[in-house]
């Protein structure tokens, strides 16, 4: 008996794994025919009928359904293999995964100094609201907050941030704003975190803070990520809450003013989780050391100055 095609083998496959031959057609970005005419290939190869056919629905027969479990055995093993040569090709690398927003507007733009100070290092960076499987899955580091943490076997405490009104200077050119209540009066850019997160501080929060009116209704554009806010920010589309650890190049660069450097407490913290394994890459412990100085420093750059705390 001749050897069975790969490609007819693949074909049956992924009629087994998605249910139907259009499912496996789309799977493997081919016709519906040609899967059609691998698997009869395969069929007569082996002499046997692997699918029933039943109007334009397919079944596997009772030889398909025995020979469908032995080759999925094969293509498991075979998407294991890959998965080992791709650790092995990466393991003198590091893969860092950050909260989206923290990966967009902190990481993005401190890993530059990790690359002075280690060139022949190699990071990749992925930004992710889902917390990976530390351990499992291809990740040796996560940056994460709050409670969320507490899925993950190593944990240390990185920073705790404050939140600032934040604006383009475009916005404010022509006012002149006396007193807090003032930042009020102007277009409002809200941030609603997930619910699993302890809420953070709102435009009523920053009222209340600065004895403003209690009963007013803050309305505005609302975005559940914190980098988006403060892009909308930047192209002047009204005050954020802008993190403090997320506006300090914008601040420098002069693409977003803080006309009232009243600062507001996250109610939690950023935290490093990550696999023992990873500490015994070439620059693992190094890395691991880098980045919770980095944080040591935001630390005391994102609390307001003595005095000033809300």
């Amino acid at each position: 008996m001749p050897n069975p095609s790969l490609r007819g083998l693949q074909a049956f496959e992924a009629i087994g794994r998605c249910g139907s031959v259009s499912a496996a057609a789309e799977d493997l970005d081919v016709s519906p025919g040609a899967v059609s005419q691998l698997v009869r290939n395969l069929e007569q190869c082996l002499g046997l009928t692997l699918l029933e056919r039943r109007g334009r629905r397919v079944e596997l027969s009772s030889w398909g359904r025995l020979y469908y479990r032995e080759v999925a055995k094969g293509f498991q093993q075979l998407s294991h293999a890959a998965n080992v040569l791709t650790r092995a090709r990466n393991e003198t690398s590091i893969v860092l995964s950050a909260l989206t927003s923290v990966a967009n507007k902190w990481v993005n733009r401190k890993i530059f100094d990790w690359q002075s100070l280690c060139p022949e290092s190699s990071v990749r960076i992925l930004g992710q609201e889902q917390e990976p499987r530390i351990g499992i899955e291809q990740v040796d580091f996560r940056i994460t907050y709050g409670r969320r943490s507490h899925v993950h076997e190593h944990v240390a405490k990185l920073f705790t941030d404050w939140v600032v009104p934040a604006c383009s200077p475009t916005v404010i050119a022509g006012h002149i704003l006396e007193s807090p209540h003032d930042v009020l009066k102007f277009p409002l850019l809200n941030v609603e975190w997930e619910a699993d997160y302890k809420a953070s501080p709102q435009w009523r929060d920053w009222a209340a803070l600065v004895h403003a009116d209690g009963g007013k209704a803050f309305s505005g554009l609302s975005f559940t990520l914190s980098s988006s806010a403060i892009d909308a920010a930047v192209n002047g589309r009204g005050f954020v809450l802008a993190q403090v650890s997320m506006i300090k190049d914008e601040i420098a660069s002069g693409t977003l003013v803080a006309p009232f450097d009243l600062r507001m407490k996250l109610p939690e913290s950023y935290y490093l989780a990550w696999d023992r394994a990873a500490l015994e890459k070439p620059f693992g412990q190094k890395f691991h050391k880098w980045l919770v100085g980095v944080a040591r420093q935001q630390e005391l750059l994102s609390a307001p100055p003595s005095g000033s705390a809300a």
